[in-house]
């Protein structure tokens, strides 16, 4: 059994509507998905805008209501809200996509990132301030940084603070929900090596949520590919960048920019037969109503919604 498991995970959001206001539909945000991330590795959970990849990861933490499925965290199932205890509470923590606005303008950093502390440990001020300026070391900002407000530092700099509020109570799992998309590209590379560097440094797990397949493959051990609430792929890093089996992964993977000036033209030439591909069998790797077939393994670590089978 993984560190973290989640099975046939669902969450659905009710379509009111008529005079009295009743459920009339609902809005499958997240249609039924499985996976498992073992401990100290990085699991990404991959899609564009509306896939359902961040609600699995708020559902996860207990931001969403979970409709129906399982979720076991170090073999504790903690699928219902009352489930999750204060050390689940300590063990789990997320990283939010906008350092702007995940940080309060009005707190200095202190206060910031002593808060979560203040819940869960009883310190008193100098052991606070000392845990805090400790803190800001790993993450690589000055310990006087304590009494300056989010305005006075860079996206960077602010994503940093984020993340030592992260790991302020010394969690197990954090799922960082697109953490750099909201910083210059320029920036993104020095927080995901850093990222990489604390989780070897404090053995950390993370769920990885992200639009972009370059960070991922930067970050992930494993990788699912998500569309319209249901995974259309899912495997090892390997599996999905050298061998992708799905139309919609194949074009995820071609729109990745190759750095390399000579390859222009043969990239060029691939995305465009990527996408005539996409175009003329779209209608075999989706239903009726868009939705991706269920997954068939074709090895022990490569699952696949192949064309037409449910």
């Amino acid at each position: 059994m993984g560190f973290l498991e989640v099975e046939d995970l669902k969450v659905h959001f009710p379509i009111k509507g008529g005079i009295f206001n009743r459920t009339v539909g609902h809005i499958k945000a997240v249609d039924g998905v499985s996976f498992s991330v073992e401990e100290g590795k990085t699991y990404g959970l991959v899609g564009e805008s509306g896939s359902g990849k961040t609600t699995t990861g708020r559902a996860i933490i207990g931001l969403n209501d979970i409709t129906s499925g399982n979720v076991t965290f170090e073999g504790k199932d903690i699928t219902a809200k009352k489930s999750k205890t204060l050390d689940f509470r300590k063990d789990v923590q997320m990283i939010f996509q906008d350092p702007y606005s995940s940080l309060n303008p009005r707190k200095r950093v202190l206060d910031i990132i002593a808060e979560p502390i203040r819940n869960f440990e009883k310190l008193s001020k100098q052991e606070e301030k000392k845990r805090v300026q400790e803190l800001l070391e790993i993450v690589n900002l000055s310990p006087e940084s304590i009494l300056k407000y989010p305005h006075e530092f860079s996206g960077g700099q602010r994503q940093r603070i984020g993340v030592a509020r992260a790991i302020a109570l010394r969690p197990k799992l954090i799922i960082a929900d697109e953490p750099v998309s909201a910083l210059d590209v320029s920036v993104q590379a020095q927080v995901l090596n850093f990222m990489k560097d604390i989780q070897e440094e404090l053995n950390l797990t993370y769920l990885f949520i992200s639009h972009d397949l370059g960070i991922v493959k930067h970050m992930c051990d494993d990788i699912a590919i998500m569309y319209k609430g249901r995974y259309v792929e899912q495997g090892t890093k390997h599996d999905i960048f050298n061998h992708p089996q799905h139309i919609y992964t194949k074009r995820l993977v071609a729109a990745i920019p190759d750095i390399d000036p000579g390859r222009r033209q043969e990239q060029f030439e691939y995305r465009r037969e990527v996408q005539k591909e996409y175009e003329h069998s779209y209608d075999d790797y989706f239903d009726n109503e868009g939705l991706a077939y269920g997954l068939q393994s074709i090895s022990d670590t490569h699952l696949v919604a192949l064309p037409g089978k449910g």
